[in-house]
């Protein structure tokens, strides 16, 4: 059995195709193909079918699938010793994180990490909750939000670190009648209009609540995704915003009020997949971004 063939099929199980498995590969499609049958004619058994245009995996397939992230680990749990044997982790570490995130994690940690000689690449990626699993495939980490706890959809099969707890806040303009106000309510809100975000994203699932809490729809004027852009819209009047409270830097004309009566909170989480998940150098950009966070 070679691990490679095992590699590939998990390759597939996680991409989905043929094609996808080779752009990520750096191969052509008919060279994963050939590799595919080889595996198959290797092993004595039909690892894929026809399905469509494409292909999919066999039980078979899916059986060695879940097996290559088994032999993985294990070889990463050896490298991990081997390095821990050496003294010292060094190396490049492939990071995907929400932006609003990094903000505050990322830039004095990475400045640590380097003078130890690790080299973070980062990649920002502002995604509704479900597209950060799938990054797992091309990053050693990748750091999202959740508001409902440390499973981000999708990511059940991977390690996750919670990062940070971090309250989302309801932003005004700083002449707002609400803005001397120490909190704020649901019912406070009711009639406002909204910078917001679009739907999938999940701070939309916060001004959901308020809605179902109210019994009013809430009127959005404007749905952006940059952070930056809706605090913009809020400080120029166009209606109120929610916004993290650690990672929002404020414009001058704009202030941050607690939202009460509605959870409205983010979990900050890293996922890896449990091979990567086992390297030092992995694990101790985790440490500086534990530290890191408030």
């Amino acid at each position: 059995m070679d691990a490679r063939h095992l590699t590939l099929l998990r390759e597939l199980a996680e991409r989905g195709s043929v094609a996808a498995v080779a752009a990520a590969t750096h191969r052509t499609p008919s060279a994963v193909s050939q590799q595919l049958r080889t595996a198959s004619r290797d092993l004595g058994v039909p690892l894929v079918e026809p399905d469509g245009r494409g292909v999919r995996l066999t039980g078979a397939g899916r059986l060695l699938a879940q097996g290559a992230a088994d032999v993985e680990t294990a070889l990463a749990d050896v490298q991990a010793r081997l390095d821990s044997y050496r003294g010292r982790a060094v190396g490049t570490v492939g990071v995907a994180a929400l932006p609003s995130a990094a903000a505050y994690l990322l830039p004095r940690a990475t400045l640590t990490l380097a003078a130890q000689g690790i080299d973070v690449r980062l990649t920002d990626a502002d995604l509704p909750e479900s597209g950060y699993a799938p990054l797992t495939a091309d990053h050693d980490l990748v750091i999202g939000h959740s508001l409902t706890g440390d499973t981000l959809r999708g990511s059940g099969h991977l390690v996750r670190t919670v990062l940070a707890r971090e309250p989302i806040d309801v932003a005004l303009p700083a002449d707002h009648p609400l803005a001397g106000r120490d909190r704020l309510r649901p019912d406070d809100l009711a009639g406002q209009p909204w910078v917001s975000v679009p739907e999938g994203f999940p701070f939309a699932e916060i001004l959901r609540a308020v809605e179902l809490h109210t019994g009013r729809p809430a009127r959005r004027v404007q749905e952006l995704t940059d952070n930056t852009l809706v605090a913009a819209f809020v400080a120029a009047g166009h209606g109120l915003g929610l916004l993290p409270r650690y990672a929002t830097g404020l414009p001058d004309r704009l202030v941050l009020r607690p939202l009460v009566g509605v959870p409205a909170r983010r979990w900050i989480v890293a996922l890896a997949r449990p091979d990567r998940a086992r390297r030092v150098v992995v694990r101790r950009v985790l440490e500086e971004l534990l530290a890191a966070a408030p």
